[in-house]
């Protein structure tokens, strides 16, 4: 494959999915978007609005009608902005509820900072889009809450969830198949994307240098917290889970965070340019990336998702979002380093996706596929945690 079919093939895909989204998930009886699509193409629309999907479409249909100017997607952002704000908002306590009812008033009012981040990074696009400044005003906002109200200052670090009137939860999890534990890499990783493009529009903004100023502390904050924290010195894996006193309470390698991680730490310094911390990052960044493509890529070029060290037991499904944030950080690496093996891992990557992974039928990407290239049904089409954003993202990241 050469790099001109991939660029063609990969924008094609982009103005697929998203079209699927416009076709299939717009709610136009209750407004915003629908909650769910299940795997067998059955539409729920009664189905639970969750923070994070409105996030993620909002970021999507922003940075994409930023980059493409097509009319259609800016009106799909416009519309995402309008329901986030409108529904999503705690206008007396701050920062967004967790989840809907389908009418859209609140269901699940916990403000997991996990979804304020996605709040953060889905805003802070639209701004970029539309230079509306109420978008980036909200999404500052948020920021000082989570400054505020999650960053533990003593010993570094965010927990994780709180009520609707910011007070720290008992049950901290993300979803059922998470730890219940105070820090976790994940929600790390999202505010750290989520800064990057706050300080990103920030940067783009007169008079709002010392904002900048403050969210880049912040985001080079996370930066140093992943070096000193969340990476492993020795194995370049990313450690998942922690007590508020950085004990390590996880033995699992996810791939797919890893080589996401991997070109999120490089963006975000590039980000905040400063030139010691470029220098430190970016061996770090080619050390993850080659732990990926040695211990997760499969003949078929695919990227399996866990290893549990303890016993070395591996999951080889392969998941939609490990192979976006596997095209993506593969492409990276090869622009960082200029190493060939990553550019015929990106193209290899997508080569898999393209074949077995996307649903040529239905539209979208099946959530996971077995070694073998089953498709499991029973997983959503579209839903709390499957969005158009890192298959979306990744082919916007292409162009």
């Amino acid at each position: 494959m050469t790099d001109s079919d991939f660029f063609s093939e990969t924008n094609a895909e982009l103005h697929l999915l998203l079209q699927w989204w416009i076709d299939r998930m717009t709610d136009h009886r209750s407004g915003g978007f629908y909650g769910r699509m299940d795997g067998y193409g059955q539409l729920h629309p009664e189905a639970e609005k969750g923070a994070v999907l409105n996030a993620r479409i909002l970021w999507t249909f922003s940075a994409a009608a930023r980059k493409t100017h097509r009319p259609i997607y800016r009106e799909m952002a416009n519309r995402a902005y309008h329901y986030l704000t409108t529904h999503f908002l705690d206008t007396k306590n701050g920062g967004v509820f967790w989840a809907l009812e389908y009418l859209g008033k609140p269901l699940h009012t916990k403000k997991q900072v996990y979804a304020q981040a996605f709040a953060i990074y889905g805003l802070s696009e639209y701004y970029r889009l539309s230079g509306d400044p109420a978008s980036l005003e909200t999404a500052l906002a948020i920021f000082e809450l989570l400054e505020n109200k999650a960053l533990d200052r003593q010993r570094n670090g965010y927990f994780e969830a709180y009520s609707r009137e910011w007070r720290l939860l008992d049950d901290l999890r993300l979803s059922d198949k998470d730890a219940n534990e105070a820090k976790t890499q994940n929600t790390h990783l999202h505010l750290l994307e989520a800064y990057t493009n706050l300080l990103r529009a920030l940067q783009a903004s007169p008079g709002h240098t010392a904002n900048a100023e403050r969210v880049s502390m912040s985001l080079e904050n996370l930066v140093r917290l992943f070096l000193e924290k969340f990476i492993d010195p020795g194995t370049a894996h990313i450690h998942l889970f922690f007590d508020e006193n950085w004990n390590l309470k996880s033995d699992i390698v996810s791939f797919g965070h890893d080589i996401e991680a991997s070109w999120l730490l490089w963006d975000a310094v590039q980000t905040i340019s400063g030139p010691k911390l470029l220098e430190t990052v970016k061996p770090v960044c080619f050390r993850i990336a080659e732990a990926t493509l040695r211990e997760a890529v499969e003949p078929d070029g695919s990227v399996i998702n866990e290893r549990h060290n303890a016993d070395g037991r591996l999951d080889t499904d392969r998941i939609w979002w490990v192979q976006a944030e596997a095209i993506v950080g593969f492409w990276n690496a090869w622009q960082l380093t200029g190493d060939e093996r990553f550019h015929e891992a990106a193209l290899h990557c997508w080569q898999f996706t393209r074949d077995t992974l996307r649903d040529s039928a239905g539209g979208e990407w099946f959530w996971r596929v077995s070694r073998d290239g089953e498709n499991y049904p029973e997983e959503d089409k579209a839903g709390f945690w499957k969005c158009p954003y890192h298959n979306g993202r990744a082919m916007l990241f292409l162009r």
